[in-house]
C-alpha cells in the first residue's frame, strides 16, 4: 500500500512554531516514527510552502497512491486551485489538521477543500495522521 502525506505552508516549522498550538515535535521525526510503525506501507512525504508544488504532487500521487493525507495548512481556507486538484483525481484525500481549526480564529473555520475530501480529521495533533493511515488500511482491505 502507498500513502502520500502532503503538508502545506509553514509546517516545516513544526517543533519550533507556536508550540502551544502545534507541540514541540518536528514532523520529520514523527514521519520516521510512522515509517517504523507501518513497515508494510510505503509512505511518501512532501512539505511545501508552494501551492504549485502541492498541486503537482496531488496530480502525481492522485493516480498512483492508495490514499493521500493532506494538511493544506493556510491553503485550506484560500486555495480554489488545490480544491480543484483534489476534485480532479481518483485517489481519496483525507483533510488533516493538527489543531482544531474550528476552535481557532473565525477565518479558519471555512475549509475550501473539505467538501471534496473523503473526510477530515482536525484537532488531534499528529495522531490525526496515524488515524488517516489506519483509515486507508481498513478502506483498502474492504475493497
Amino acid at each position: 500500500m502507498n500513502i502520500s502525506i502532503i503538508n502545506g505552508p509553514n509546517l516545516n516549522l513544526l517543533g519550533k512554531r507556536e508550540p502551544d498550538i502545534y507541540g514541540n515535535h518536528s514532523f520529520e521525526s514523527f514521519f520516521a516514527e510512522l515509517q517504523g510503525r507501518y513497515k508494510k506501507v510505503t509512505l511518501s512525504y512532501l512539505q511545501s510552502n508552494s501551492e504549485t508544488a502541492i498541486i503537482d504532487r496531488l496530480q502525481k500521487d492522485g493516480y498512483t497512491a492508495d490514499g493521500i493525507l493532506l494538511n493544506a495548512a493556510a491553503y485550506t481556507h484560500t486555495s480554489v486551485a488545490i480544491r480543484d486538484a483534489i476534485a480532479a483525481i481518483p485517489t481519496d484525500v483525507l483533510e488533516i489538521h493538527i489543531s482544531n481549526i474550528f476552535a481557532r480564529e473565525e477565518f479558519r473555520h471555512k475549509t475550501l477543500i473539505g467538501p471534496v475530501c473523503k473526510g477530515s480529521i482536525s484537532g488531534l495533533g499528529f495522531l490525526g495522521y496515524q488515524l488517516g493511515i489506519e483509515y486507508f488500511l481498513n478502506h483498502v482491505k474492504k475493497k
